[in-house]
């Protein structure tokens, strides 16, 4: 592709990094990204993809706008109150750069319909707010070998890992085993979370995905990230390898079909 003269104005500071440049920057406008779950880390995530010209955006959610999503879910506004959030999300994306396509799915992400979500895309986000979603996107993409990148945030803190395939890394299955039991940690209700954790976090899923796509610099694979914001600390955390008893990545996986798993009431989304 060649860039156009307003392309090159909008990308500009892109493509005079050495890591990016016309290239990096074609492979963005190229690239196909999903985002599952657009609250609050699918939604900074999603404004700084389309803000990079990301090609193609797939944004999966089956909830509507409302008044408590605002404090955190910055891609929606008090005029989308009431609005499906994919569709809220998708306006916003488009007012940024009409140059991107926005794939919206308003529909509960399944073991029936997740295979076909992920198909088509180069790198997925998991933006959701749950264990069995975390648990069936971790399944899901490690049975189509799909490389992800998982977050999730509470309270003052957050955290994010990424998986990549055909290699000897930890899938989000190996380091947290099964989802707990149902009611045995509080819900986003009880526990509540500070509104800029979800743009902080959301923010760095949107440069894993950009690293992936442009081959620049090293991604948490095989690492944890944690976000302490009270006291303001980063840590990284290396992995073990791959567990070779895991039961959806391990040598002899016993997990050979997606599985939802029972989800605790929340009512306060990421």
């Amino acid at each position: 592709m060649a860039f156009t003269n307003e392309q090159l104005e909008r990308y500009s500071r892109h493509i005079i990094l050495k890591e990016v440049g016309a290239k990096g920057q074609k492979k963005i406008c190229n690239a196909k990204v999903l985002i599952i779950g657009a609250g609050g880390l699918g939604a900074p995530a999603a404004l700084y993809l389309a803000a990079a010209g990301v090609g193609t955006i797939g944004i999966a959610d089956a909830d509507e706008v409302d008044l408590s999503n605002l404090q955190r879910q910055v891609i929606h506004t008090t005029k989308d109150i009431g609005k499906p959030k994919v569709l809220s999300a998708a306006e916003t994306m488009n007012d940024i750069n009409p140059d991107v396509k926005v794939n919206t799915y308003h529909t509960f992400v399944t073991s029936e319909n997740i295979m076909d979500l992920i198909r088509d895309y180069d790198f997925i986000l998991d933006g959701t707010d749950n264990f069995p979603a975390k648990f069936l996107i971790n399944d899901a993409c490690v049975m189509a070998k799909k490389p992800f990148c998982h977050a999730g945030i509470i309270r003052f803190r957050g955290q994010l890992m990424t998986w990549l395939p055909d290699r000897d890394l930890p899938c989000y299955r190996c380091v947290f085993k099964e989802p707990p039991p149902k009611d045995a940690v509080p819900t986003c209700k009880q526990a509540g979370v500070i509104g800029a954790m979800a743009g902080v976090i959301g923010c760095l899923q949107a440069m894993e995905a950009v690293k992936f796509i442009v081959g620049a610099g090293d991604l948490l694979a095989g690492s944890l990230l944690t976000f302490d914001a009270l006291k303001m600390e980063f840590h990284k955390v290396t992995l073990p390898k791959r567990s070779k008893n895991c039961a959806v990545c391990g040598d002899h996986p016993t997990i050979t079909e997606l599985i939802d798993y029972e989800q605790a009431v929340c009512e306060l989304k990421h």
